[in-house]
């Protein structure tokens, strides 16, 4: 196998690994010694699903978090130095996409390492898909600001980027604030902007519905405590 850096997109659901994923990358995962993960735990049980006859114990598992200082990261590559393939796993889809395993990726590619995205699923691609929103141009604002008076800012910010240059919007919020989320963007922004929110992405009860702020007002949901990214239009 060839010596470099296999960014591995994990499930984003508990559907079944071979429904979402390409028989090639359980192949490299079977092969794979020396992982960098954003949550062992959830890496473990993730390559579990992708083959149960993977010696879990007899790989190297290290974590690449937020916490994670800068200095720690280049060490992450040893393995490659020595000819080994190392695999990135995130903690749901794809690595390096929203999602610490960036760092790792730009040291390798300062360093010439052979650097290999695999095929697999994105919430943020996959939403967007769904939507029926401006996908020439969008832009991903991960988690909204907690304080109110930034919070407040912040969706001001976005209907202006919408309305200015036709730029979907899409974000994420802790899921059990979801619903709070929903509420507060039909009492925050114009009734007649469109919200998608789709939920359960890839899993058995996948919802993306998308309509204008006036009808999600008056429509029944529940998505607290279900995975779910949200996107804005005009």
């Amino acid at each position: 196998m060839k010596s470099a850096l296999y960014l591995i997109p994990s499930t984003m659901s508990d559907a079944p690994v071979g429904d979402v994923l390409p028989a090639g990358n359980i192949a490299l995962c079977r092969e794979i010694k020396h992982y960098v993960v954003e949550n062992i735990r959830t890496a473990r049980r993730f390559l579990k699903r992708c083959d149960r006859d993977i010696d879990i114990d007899s790989l190297t598992f290290t974590v690449l978090d937020e916490h994670t200082s800068p200095a720690d990261v280049p060490a992450m590559l040893a393995p490659i130095e020595q000819g080994l393939p190392v695999g990135v796993i995130s903690e749901a889809g794809c690595p390096a996409v929203a999602d610490p395993g960036a760092d790792l990726v730009a040291v390798a590619q300062q360093r010439g390492i052979t650097v290999v995205p695999l095929v697999g699923p994105s919430s943020i691609i996959m939403s967007l898909m769904a939507s029926g929103f401006n996908g020439q141009t969008f832009a991903f604002n991960g988690y909204l600001p907690y304080e109110s008076r930034a919070r407040s800012e912040k969706l001001r910010e976005m209907e202006r980027l919408i309305r200015t240059r036709q730029q979907t919007q899409i974000f994420i919020e802790t899921p059990y604030r979801n619903n709070r989320l929903i509420a507060e963007l039909v009492s925050s922004l114009p009734s007649g902007m469109r919200l998608c929110v789709a939920s359960d992405i890839t899993g058995p009860k996948q919802e993306i519905i998308t309509l204008p702020l006036a009808k999600w007002a008056k429509r029944a949901y529940n998505y607290d405590k279900v995975p779910t990214i949200f996107l804005l239009y005009s």
